[in-house]
């Protein structure tokens, strides 16, 4: 049987790649690694999208910002918006154990405090509250996951904090979009580049 970046517990052969990304003035070493996504040397440009588009949710109210990002892989979205937004709470979420794995590691090795935890979407998160959910969804585990990623995420957002979304749009992100206006009622392209959309609902209350 056949292996993604979404498995659980991965069993394929090790190799990682090690690479360098320079983020608000500091330099930050990552490790990437085989079974998880996404294993490049560089962070994949939908990630990059999304961390450059983001800022923080419910700045005019009295809530800590926290971020969650669901399907942290080896952890660049969170590290990165860590660093851009150091006060933050930064929760990151894989249901692939080696995914949680390198990205203790990279949290590790750039001496980022981060809160890293292995399940299947927002199974081991009843309780937490977010002012921020962040994803770069795993298109390729089938259009309900992501659609049940949007369904829920609103369950665990605080009134006035913000889902994000980076996806191509013309491989479904499209889908994703009209997902994100039904639930939340609205939906907007914050930043695109090179068929790549970043979309952002408010959750209203």
């Amino acid at each position: 049987m056949s292996e993604h970046y979404y498995t659980e517990n991965p069993t394929s052969v090790i190799k990682e790649i090690h690479f360098h990304e320079s983020m608000n003035g500091q330099e930050l070493q990552f490790t990437s690694v085989s079974g998880v996504f996404s294993f490049e040397s560089r962070i994949d440009k939908a990630s990059a999208l999304l961390t450059h588009a983001f800022s923080p949710s419910c700045q005019d109210i009295p809530l800590s910002p926290s971020i969650l990002d669901m399907g942290c892989g080896y952890g660049a979205i969170g590290l990165c918006l860590k660093v851009l937004y150091p006060m933050s709470h930064v929760v990151m979420t894989d249901i692939n154990n080696r995914a949680t794995k390198y990205a203790k590691q990279n949290a590790d090795d750039n001496h980022l405090h981060v809160e890293i935890i292995q399940g299947n979407l927002f199974e081991k998160l009843h309780g937490k509250t977010f002012t921020d959910i962040v994803s770069n969804p795993p298109m390729a585990a089938g259009k309900a996951v992501n659609l049940q990623l949007i369904q829920e995420a609103k369950f665990f957002l605080a009134e006035g904090g913000a889902l994000w979304i980076t996806a191509y749009h013309n491989k479904g992100g499209e889908t994703l979009k009209k997902a994100m206006v039904k639930e939340f009622g609205n939906a907007i392209d914050v930043k695109k580049s090179g068929g790549i959309h970043v979309y952002k609902s408010c959750h209203i209350g």
